[in-house]
């Protein structure tokens, strides 16, 4: 923190006004929001690695100097481990389409016209990005080649395939993986390939014109992996009309700096998409069947439809591979509800309202709260419905980089996703709560209530009653109000017509 400080009064004249610990990334990077008396801010780094650092710092320079959308930095420290780059603000795109992904892809129009926006800069950001580029500077390698393409599909292989018990000749596969890798690096490719090209490294500016983040892991490398990666990820839920339309926005952009023979990359496109596929299966694999983890055996079935959407469409073109995967998407049941809690009630559904009840609407209550602080009292009467003990799941408030956030915060809302137990908690939870609704629904009862209790109210609490909240307005489209008691925030997702 010293070092950062000293290298701000070398670039600035100055001493900081304050400075604050931002949220962690997911990497092992630290940044800090650094205030000058004005109240104007930079962003200051402090990394780990003085070649990742090095990368991001060489890269960042060129691109800025060609006009690219990224962050000037403006000072490194000696050692290379620290730096201080441009402020972009707060919102990256991953927070601006929130929404229409809590609703299973249903994004409304300003949310697709952030998208746009995004992809039409993709590919500046690859062909003239890559111009003169010195890619020996890049780390931890130059370009992309075989071997990491090889290292993905075996990881699909021994991490997923092998635990399905499907026998398979593993010469014979390993004959198609290598022919798939030969294809998919066929050529020489002379684009910058950022790699980790997703809605959470793309900052939002006042204007809400986008700038790209975290590309200290890009290469050389073909572009079509980009776009495959960010159409594909499937927690957005992107539908194929909109991924069509982006790939469109996409295709537009990149003639504008070079020939496009349209059907050859589309079919190049087809490939790295089959190829992420088997990636993602590879790390459910890792995380669900070998780190015991819920929520990624969950995310299988899904991820199972997808690969066998792409079989029928004959994207594998590799014989024996086809065989094997055709197996796979096979023994997994065609009749298994891949859409979990996603379902939503029948639209023509009639709901009978008994006389002795109510008169309706249904009006829902969720609290999150400290149990140091008491339960949430019941001012409605009718006695505070259902309590739920968050406690027996992972707590995040154990970890310096979660201490002042809360379950609100997509830090937070990552490590509680990516660990699971609260995904499974929710789970029974869910189940619970959409009988007690329907039947409340059914007749006529105007006020139920939902509590989470944890250590603090901050975190696990926090989130599970905002996502109740989301999931029952979702499903059933009725006024639900949610009040996280101990963080002072309230909100009320009100009635659908």
């Amino acid at each position: 923190m010293e070092e950062l400080k000293h290298i701000y009064i070398r670039w600035s004249g100055s001493e900081p006004s304050r400075i604050e610990k931002l949220p962690g990334a997911g990497s092992n990077r630290c940044y800090y929001r650094i205030y000058d008396a004005k109240g104007e801010s930079v962003i200051g780094v402090v990394g780990t690695s003085v070649e990742e650092n090095d990368a991001f710092v060489y890269l960042a320079n060129s691109f800025y100097n060609k006009g690219l959308s990224v962050p000037n930095v403006y000072a490194v420290s000696e050692d290379g481990l620290r730096y201080l780059q441009k402020d972009l603000g707060s919102q990256s795109l991953f927070d601006a389409i929130a929404d229409g992904r809590s609703k299973g892809g249903h994004y409304s129009e300003d949310e697709k016209e952030l998208l746009r926006r995004t992809i039409s800069q993709l590919p500046q950001l690859q062909v003239v990005g890559a111009e003169n580029l010195d890619f020996t500077k890049c780390y931890p390698q130059p370009q992309m080649d075989d071997m990491n393409v090889m290292f993905d599909l075996n990881y699909f292989k021994y991490c997923f395939l092998k635990t399905t018990g499907i026998d398979f000749h593993e010469l014979r596969l390993e004959e198609d993986f290598r022919q798939f890798a030969n294809d998919l690096m066929d050529g020489s490719h002379d684009t910058f390939l950022y790699r980790d090209f997703q809605a959470r490294n793309v900052m939002l500016d006042s204007n809400r014109m986008p700038y790209f983040i975290d590309f200290q892991g890009g290469r050389k490398g073909p572009l079509e992996y980009d776009l495959a990666s960010f159409l594909w990820q499937a927690s957005a839920h992107y539908s194929n009309e909109l991924r069509e339309e982006l790939i469109g926005v996409y295709l537009t952009s990149l003639k504008n700096y070079r020939n496009v023979n349209e059907a050859d990359f589309r079919n190049r496109l087809n490939k790295f998409v089959l190829f992420r596929t088997l990636q993602v299966l590879g790390a459910y694999g890792f995380r669900g069947y070998f780190e015991k983890k819920k929520h990624f055996i969950d995310s299988i079935p899904p991820a199972i439809s997808n690969l066998r959407s792409l079989l029928d469409e004959g994207i594998c073109t590799y014989t024996y591979l086809y065989m094997v995967l055709d197996e796979l998407t096979s023994k997994f049941s065609p009749t298994e509800n891949i859409q979990g809690n996603l379902s939503t009630p029948n639209a023509d559904m009639k709901c009978s309202v008994s006389k002795y009840d109510g008169n309706g609407p249904l009006r829902v209550r969720i609290f999150s709260f400290s149990y140091k602080k008491g339960i949430p009292q019941d001012e409605s009467g009718n006695g505070g419905g259902y309590v739920f003990d968050c406690r027996s799941t992972h707590n995040p408030g154990r970890y310096e980089p979660y201490k002042q956030l809360t379950g609100l915060d997509e830090p937070v809302i990552k490590f509680l996703e990516e660990d699971g137990e609260i995904l499974t908690f929710l789970e029974s939870v869910y189940k619970l709560a959409d009988a007690h609704v329907a039947r409340y629904i059914e007749r006529g009862f105007t006020d139920l209530m939902f509590s989470f209790g944890c250590t603090g109210g901050q975190h696990r609490s926090v989130y599970s009653a905002q996502h109740l909240a989301e999931h029952l307005h979702l499903k059933f489209g009725i006024e639900v109000s949610v009040c996280h008691r101990e963080q002072k925030i309230e909100k009320v997702f009100t009635r659908k017509a």
